[in-house]
């Protein structure tokens, strides 16, 4: 899963943007990048592999800079090179990206008839040149966002910077997280809370839809529509301590190591030791009135996926899915009886869409078999 950090500062940001790449690690990445705005220019560094191959480029090479953007790139389009590692980048526009643009072929095609050059494999570069074609034109950085944005189809979220606007970064998330931290004449973008755990502990989660306008001073939200918008500021309570490696060689057998803790947490959360009981969360729902349940999950997720399936087809007598996360949109499932034979009743059941199956009438009174 890919990590965004932005800084729009009132001193060097280098050092602070690799620092917030370094604790978004955990969530696994083959390249990364940064890019800052200096003297009317951007100035980006990238590398293929760890993080530590960008951290020995910007010593090479600084990029200097009060407002950035940085990236750790999980490939999707394109192969995991220095070519397509983020930011993407024309000469007004620097961008970041977590998601996938679906529709970005024919957006690819119309930008190249158009006569833009591309130097990556990405979907990412094509937003860079959508942009970057309406700042062209005349249009102002939130008017070229606000033009952009109903054209993509798919999931991100975005930090952007522009080159003549060197106190400004704007931020855009739908189907992706992204929140906004808020300091002393600082503002911030992050995926997550963790990775701005070092700057602040002052955020605001956008909403599904949302874009937002960063400056010094503070952060501008609007909605959907392009309304502007309100979204509660809140204390994050996330510890920078909270995903260091600590004395481990690796984040996956911290991990092994926290698992005690980690249940204790959880079970903790639901005691009640002044009422002497256990308060488990009311289910709002019958679950023997569910006629099916899909997990969707990936990674370590899809495991723990695979043991509530067990739980509930063993205990609740419903069918399950488990399916791969970044596969699942593009399934066309059919009814899970399809093909069975109910053994009590001896009944073929057709193969139709599951939707229109009645599973429940069978539901503890058969055992179903291959």
């Amino acid at each position: 899963m890919c990590g965004i950090i932005g800084i729009v500062g009132e001193r060097d940001v280098t050092a602070r943007l690799l620092d917030g790449l370094r604790r978004m690690e955990y969530r696994g990445y083959d390249s990364a990048g940064l890019c800052t705005i200096h003297e009317g220019q951007l100035l980006r560094r990238r590398a293929e592999g760890k993080l530590r191959n960008l951290v020995d480029e910007a010593a090479r090479n600084p990029a200097p800079g009060a407002t950035g953007i940085a990236h750790t790139r999980w490939a999707t389009h394109g192969a995991p090179t220095e070519r397509n590692a983020h930011p993407h980048a024309t000469a007004h526009v620097a961008l970041v990206h977590n998601g996938i643009i679906e529709n970005f072929k024919s957006l690819r095609d119309e930008l190249v008839a158009d006569g833009r050059v591309f130097e990556s494999e990405t979907d990412t570069e094509t937003m860079v040149h959508l942009l970057s074609r309406e700042i062209e034109a005349g249009l102002t950085p939130t008017e070229a966002v606000r033009k952009v944005l109903p054209r993509l189809r798919g999931a991100f979220a975005l930090a952007i910077a522009f080159r003549d606007h060197p106190d400004m970064l704007i931020g855009a998330r739908l189907g992706s997280p992204l929140v906004v931290g808020f300091g002393e004449g600082e503002t911030y973008l992050g995926s997550d809370a963790l990775a701005l755990a070092s700057l602040t502990q002052d955020i605001a989660y956008l909403e599904e839809g949302d874009w937002v306008t960063l400056s010094r001073e503070g952060a501008t939200i609007r909605d959907l529509s392009g309304e502007v918008v309100e979204r509660a500021v809140q204390s994050s309570g996330a510890s920078p301590s909270a995903i260091e490696k600590g004395n481990f060689n690796h984040f996956m057998q911290k991990e092994i190591f926290e698992q005690p803790t980690v249940v204790a947490q959880t079970l903790r959360s639901y005691l009640r030791p002044l009422e002497q009981r256990v308060a488990l969360p009311q289910m709002d729902f019958d679950i023997g009135a569910v006629e099916r349940v899909t997990i969707v999950a990936c990674g370590t997720s899809y495991y723990a996926g695979m043991v509530g399936k067990y739980w509930f087809e063993q205990f609740a007598r419903v069918p399950v899915d488990i399916d791969f996360a970044s596969e699942f949109r593009y399934r066309e499932p059919c009814c899970p009886m399809a093909g069975w034979h109910c053994l009590s009743r001896r009944v073929a059941r057709r193969r139709t869409l599951w939707p229109q199956c009645a599973i429940a009438r069978c539901r503890g009174r058969s055992s179903p078999r291959w």
